[in-house]
């Protein structure tokens, strides 16, 4: 996955939960809206992974998606 791949997938994330949060949120929406936060955190854990490497002169390919645990529980 590139820069181009990630960023599409956060877009799609972004207009699904906005398509969700527009009506009332039940219970199956409320789990998808977790699904699509944790996701899109994950998202932009593995862009900024590949921008520290190629900032660092590393190859961005060695990025990875971590689990949603450890990229939640980072300190802002």
């Amino acid at each position: 996955m590139d820069d181009t791949d990630i960023r599409t997938t956060i877009s799609a994330l972004v207009e699904e939960e906005h398509r969700l949060r527009e009506g009332g949120v039940e219970d199956e929406q409320r789990r998808r809206l977790e699904q699509i936060e944790e996701h899109l955190d994950q998202c932009w854990d593995l862009l900024r992974q590949r921008q520290a490497l190629r900032e660092a002169g590393a190859d961005p390919g060695q990025a990875h998606e971590r689990p949603t645990r450890e990229v939640e529980g980072y300190l802002q």
